[in-house]
């Protein structure tokens, strides 16, 4: 592995286009490097900010060759890009994280079957390729259980629930009678999550364990810092640290966690890049998750990641636009309110089309002030929402 740093006005090639490597480029640029985008779409979240966009279906080999050769390295801005794409730009520069990270981390089976030979607190589950296997794995766990996918999911899609074991045949039609991932469905108290950066020289940087909520298997909420015992906060960070050093990651990797009602950590998926939990970084620590990933792939230093104020992060989904144009003027008459909107030509339910991060005096405070400015955009809240505090100053 080469140490030697790739310094600024170099170029970073990108592949993936979404608003993850949109506010990597923005920091990349800041710091006065170049940035090259490849993917199969035009006019993204990540071209409309990038030196140069490069539209190009992933599959086309040849082209991705010729991307790779006007980078100094290469960096995912997902992680469900085909392992041939990042072969190919091995084969020309550097690739950070490596090929490896992604191919394990974006299979649930072979993610889960990594975690489980090396030792990690995970969630019972099975490996499911027919129906009647699908019988047999509900029968071992129990229900209620969760049918997953195990290639190409996120935010909740190919996932479906599993209460009885009369469900089977049609969850798995409806799943496409593919290969999949049974998991036994736990109750647990929080969802956690800790983004956290490891340099090629072993450097290891965290943004401490974060509190998050979701809605329709979205993520919705996260708090900076979470509210939990400093033992399971060390824990958490324990075990991020002891995967990065497994996996030999350089760059930036989330850590998605259940915290169980008696204390207990079980790890819920891998992410390897910066993390919808870690957007928060970009208002309220000293260096982002995203000039961190920069940092991290161009072998440089890691920066501090001191958080400035407590702060809560709100996504903004398409469904917001349901009724026309969101009110951004009365989202930002909160003074403590960050605006970041990702650019994407088209507002779809269930899309993440930007967020607002609050800072305040407590997470709490912040996520009260968040989402206040949330439903100042257009959207209403649950009522249990509705009685958090509110920082408006």
């Amino acid at each position: 592995m080469s140490l030697r740093p790739i310094l600024p006005g170099s170029t970073i090639g990108v592949l993936g286009s979404g608003q993850l490597g949109r506010m990597f480029t923005i920091a990349a640029r800041r710091m006065g490097y170049r940035v090259h985008t490849y993917s199969p779409e035009t006019d993204t979240p990540t071209g409309q900010v990038a030196d140069l966009e490069i539209t190009a279906p992933y599959e086309d080999l040849d082209a991705v060759r010729k991307f790779s050769e006007g980078v100094q390295v290469v960096t995912f801005e997902f992680e469900n890009v085909p392992a041939d794409t990042a072969s190919v730009c091995a084969e020309h520069t550097l690739v950070r994280p490596n090929g490896t990270i992604l191919h394990i981390t974006q299979h649930r089976l072979r993610e889960k079957q990594f975690l489980m030979r090396n030792g990690f607190p995970i969630v019972p589950f099975r490996r499911v390729s027919t129906l009647a296997e699908l019988e047999v794995a509900i029968k071992e766990i129990g229900t209620p259980a969760i049918l997953k996918t195990a290639g190409f999911g996120y935010d909740g899609k190919g996932q479906f629930r599993i209460d009885s074991p009369d469900e089977a045949a049609a969850t798995w039609l409806a799943i496409g009678e593919q290969e999949a991932v049974l998991e036994k469905r736990i109750d647990f108290h929080k969802e956690l999550s800790v983004v956290a950066a490891r340099s090629v020289t072993g450097q290891f940087v965290h943004y401490g364990v974060l509190e998050n909520d979701h809605r329709n298997s979205i993520l919705d909420v996260t708090m900076a810092p979470a509210n939990i015992k400093t033992k399971v906060a060390e824990r958490a960070v324990e075990l991020t640290r002891n995967l990065m050093n497994e996996l030999d990651v350089v760059g930036v990797l989330c850590v998605e966690f259940f915290l169980t009602y008696d204390g207990q950590l079980r790890i819920n998926e891998l992410a390897p890049r910066p993390h919808n939990s870690g957007h928060f970084s970009f208002d309220a620590s000293v260096t982002s998750q995203f000039e961190q990933q920069l940092r991290a792939v161009c072998g440089l230093p890691l920066g501090s990641t001191e958080l400035l104020r407590p702060a809560a992060m709100v996504n903004l989904l398409g469904d917001l636009w349901d009724h026309g144009e969101p009110n951004w003027a009365a989202a930002a008459q909160f003074p403590n309110v960050k605006i970041h909107v990702y650019g994407k030509l088209q507002a779809r339910p269930g899309r993440k089309m930007g967020h607002l991060t609050a800072l305040a005096s407590t997470a709490a405070a912040a996520k009260g002030t968040a989402l206040a400015a949330r439903n100042a955009l257009g959207f209403r809240l649950e009522e249990e929402d509705e009685d958090l505090v509110c920082e408006i100053a």
